[in-house]
C-alpha cells in the first residue's frame, strides 16, 4: 500500500483533519515538549511567529521559481496569503501577552529536513513539496497537541488554524504527487517521515516549535 493515503475531504470535520495528520506521520508530539511549550510561552509565541513568516517566504520561493506551473502558483498564492494572515495574528497575541519580538536560532528541524532535498532540478522541486507536506503536517500536529491545555484566547486561536494547516499539508502532498510518479513519491515520502520523526522523538538542546525533546 502506497504511503500517501486517500486525501481527506476538503470540507471534513476538523477532527478528521486532526486524524489524517496523525495517521499520516510516525511518531506524535512527546508529552515532555507539550509540558515544555506550555512553561515557556514566550519562546513558542517567538518563533510560532518566525515560522509562519518562514512558510510564507517558502510559498513565494515555489511561486518565484515554477512559474511554469499554474496549479502551484494558485495554491502557493494562497498559502502565502493565509501564512502572512497567521504571522500578523500572531504578532498581535505577542503585543497583548507584553511578548518582545526577539532573535532566535533556527531550529534543527527544518534545516535538517533541507539538508537530505535533491539538487536536481526536477527532483529537487519533489522533495521541497514533501518537506512542506511534513512540515505543515508537524505544525497541525502540534497545535492540537496544545490548544486544550492553553489559556482560552490563545487555546481558541490555535485551534482555529487546524483546518488551514492541514488544508496546506494537503495542497503540498498533492502536489508531489502531481509533479512526479507515486512510487517515486512514496520512496521520498518515507525518507523525510523518517528523518521528522527521528528529529522529534529524540532530545534537542534549544527549545522551538519543531524541536525535539528538550534536553
Amino acid at each position: 500500500m502506497p504511503i500517501t493515503n486517500k486525501i481527506v475531504s476538503k470540507v471534513a470535520s476538523i477532527d478528521a483533519i486532526v486524524d489524517e495528520v496523525r495517521c499520516f506521520l510516525k511518531a506524535p508530539t512527546p508529552d515532555a515538549w507539550v509540558s515544555y511549550a506550555l512553561g515557556d510561552l514566550t519562546t513558542l509565541l517567538v518563533d510560532h511567529a518566525n515560522c509562519e513568516y518562514k512558510a510564507a517566504a517558502t510559498g513565494m520561493s515555489l511561486i518565484t521559481k515554477y512559474k511554469h506551473l499554474p496549479r502551484l502558483q494558485r495554491l502557493m498564492a494562497r498559502l502565502v496569503r493565509e501564512e502572512m494572515l497567521h504571522y500578523e495574528q500572531v504578532l498581535v497575541f505577542m503585543d497583548r501577552m507584553g511578548i518582545e519580538f526577539r532573535s532566535l536560532s533556527a531550529s534543527r528541524y527544518a534545516r535538517t529536513l533541507r539538508e537530505s532535498v535533491r539538487t536536481n532540478e526536477d527532483d529537487r522541486l519533489v522533495d521541497l513539496l514533501l518537506v512542506g507536506a511534513i512540515v505543515e503536517a508537524r505544525s497541525c500536529e502540534r497545535f492540537a497537541a496544545l490548544w486544550p491545555h492553553l489559556p482560552t484566547p490563545l487555546g481558541r486561536y490555535y485551534k482555529s488554524l487546524l483546518r488551514s494547516e492541514g488544508r496546506h499539508y494537503q495542497d503540498y502532498l498533492a502536489l508531489a504527487q502531481e509533479n512526479s510518479d507515486q512510487e517515486s513519491v512514496d520512496a521520498r515520502l518515507e525518507h523525510f517521515l523518517r528523518i521528522d520523526e527521528q528529529l522529534i522523538v529524540s532530545p534537542d538542546q534549544e527549545f522551538r516549535f519543531h524541536s525535539g525533546v528538550p534536553a
